[in-house]
């Protein structure tokens, strides 16, 4: 490690800012947080994604390009503000990106070809020929990765890699599985992996939190192509006189390894011991809990080493959650969430009887099937546009909370984010459906960077310092009508399973 590498504790001003950097697959954003917590400059920039015909990549080049541009408005931002601003009082440089993915890089750390992101399931041959070649196959290695064997995993697509693109593949010297690391090796010149991002190789034994040769060798790869693998909170590095030149930070800032995005977002919540649940209302969504043990048993589970707590994130994926809201306001309100929230609230919990399987696109969790649709029962010529619109959010419900009952530990809290946490009539059918208070943060948007930021600072209250949040608590007249009806729900997906 470098002797004038400028950490926390030793800036001659104090640790007064975190770096922060989320990216992601659409969008890099940067934010700049000082030792309160609070967001002082930010800065964003799009991103390309290369599609055509089930391949899914990127040019980390662009990554790179567009990291530097937003480095440099971010700490012009800052500099505006403040005019005693000084790079030299940012304390480290923290990321957190997209897992899963296969970034191929030469000797000199430039790519050997775009990334295959997270999204591409383009080897699923290969991952059937690892299957055949590692002893146990499929059961042990989810006993040993604690995520089962696909072809969207990079090891099977390094395999492919080596199969299609021989004279590429020969150029590989480094091999990474997160887009920050991409950024941390062109900071730094060193290429390491979080524990928690590299849990989606494929190839690292989430127990031990090491890469696991015997299954590299099954594979054909060999293991010192992956990245050193360190906890979020390590010091991996510092920026590089080059790097310093190119992005404005100061040589010799301290570079942290970082976390994988879910673990972010679970870190962020606040979720970090059994019993903590964290459900996610995106387009998709998830629940995510940490628990001592990978969740092997659970359909469509991902599990991740966590690194900044004991034990292990488990994430269960929903396929249908603001993807129904956005359906069903379209459909009922015309397009206008306003005049749905007005729809919602004038229908009573229950939806007059309506009841929807909110199964628009498959789903993986608590069921996993990608061929089943959705539906409405119960209608009558009472129901009205506010009661399906009403009984469509209440599907959702019902499916998280027969996924949640699948998990062992009883809840001590649930917090809710995304987008469909807007929708406060969504919130209080949430509470209701669960039995339980659920927390839904107002800044949700901020919270990742200031988790990161707080790792940086070494201030494990940060986070709850900053948080703001509406606590939904369970009303018993709406427990009582769900309880009711909840049978009928569960009964809804085999009856209408075999339907296409």
């Amino acid at each position: 490690m470098r002797n004038d590498m400028i950490t926390a504790d030793e800036s001659m001003h104090g640790a007064r800012y975190a770096a922060v950097f989320d990216s992601g697959t659409t969008a890099l954003k940067g934010a700049l947080v000082n030792d309160s917590g609070r967001i002082v400059a930010s800065a964003s920039g799009d991103l390309d994604l290369i599609v055509d015909d089930g391949v899914r990549e990127q040019d980390p080049h662009q990554w790179w390009r567009v990291m530097c541009e937003v480095a440099q408005a971010m700490l012009h931002n800052a500099a505006h503000d403040d005019p005693d601003f000084d790079t030299t009082r940012i304390a480290g440089i923290i990321f957190s990106g997209q897992m899963q993915d296969v970034i191929a890089l030469d000797t000199d750390l430039n790519p050997v070809r775009n990334a295959i992101l997270y999204s591409d399931g383009r080897a699923e041959i290969q991952a059937r020929a690892l299957a055949d070649a590692y002893a146990g196959g499929h059961e042990r290695f989810l006993d040993v990765v604690g995520n089962r064997l696909e072809g969207c995993l990079p090891l099977p697509k390094l395999m492919w890699m080596r199969d299609k693109e021989p004279d590429t593949f020969a150029q590989v010297a480094h091999v990474l599985i997160s887009s920050k690391d991409y950024l941390i090796a062109r900071l730094t010149g060193v290429c390491v992996g979080d524990v928690a991002a590299c849990s989606t190789a494929g190839a690292m034994n989430i127990h031990t939190e090491q890469w696991d040769e015997e299954l590299c060798t099954a594979a054909g790869i060999d293991v010192a192509l992956l990245p050193e693998l360190h906890k979020p909170q390590d010091v991996v590095g510092s920026v590089t006189a080059t790097a310093a030149a190119v992005t404005g930070f100061a040589a010799g800032t301290a570079i942290y390894a970082g976390i994988g995005d879910a673990g972010a977002t679970t870190f962020a919540s606040g979720v970090s011991r059994p019993g903590q649940y964290n459900i996610n209302l995106g387009t998709s969504g998830w629940i995510a809990t940490v628990s001592p043990e990978p969740f092997v048993n659970k359909p469509g589970a991902a599990n991740l080493a966590f690194g900044v707590a004991n034990g292990f994130v488990n994430a269960v994926p929903f396929l249908n959650a603001g993807d129904v809201h956005r359906w069903a306001t379209g459909l009922f309100a015309d397009g206008d969430y306003t005049r749905a929230h007005e729809l919602i609230t004038a229908s009573e919990p229950g939806a007059n009887g309506v009841l929807c399987l909110p199964y628009l696109v498959g789903e993986r969790f608590p069921v996993m099937n990608p061929t089943v649709r959705g539906a409405f029962v119960g209608l009558s010529p009472a129901a009205s546009c506010a009661d399906m619109l009403r009984a469509a959010l209440e599907g959702v419900a019902f499916s998280i909370r027969q996924g949640m009952e699948s998990f062992d530990e009883p809840p001590t809290s649930i917090s809710l984010i995304g987008g469909g946490a807007r929708e406060a009539a969504w919130c209080q059918i949430l509470a209701d459906m669960l039995h339980h208070s659920v927390e839904v943060f107002a800044n949700a948007d901020i919270l990742p960077a200031v988790a990161l930021a707080s790792l940086v600072f070494d201030r494990p209250d940060l986070v709850a310092a900053v948080r703001e949040s509406t606590v939904y608590q369970p009303e018993p007249s709406a427990m009582r009508a769900y309880d009711t009806l909840y049978p009928r729900f569960v009964a809804l997906y085999p009856s209408l399973a075999a339907l296409k």
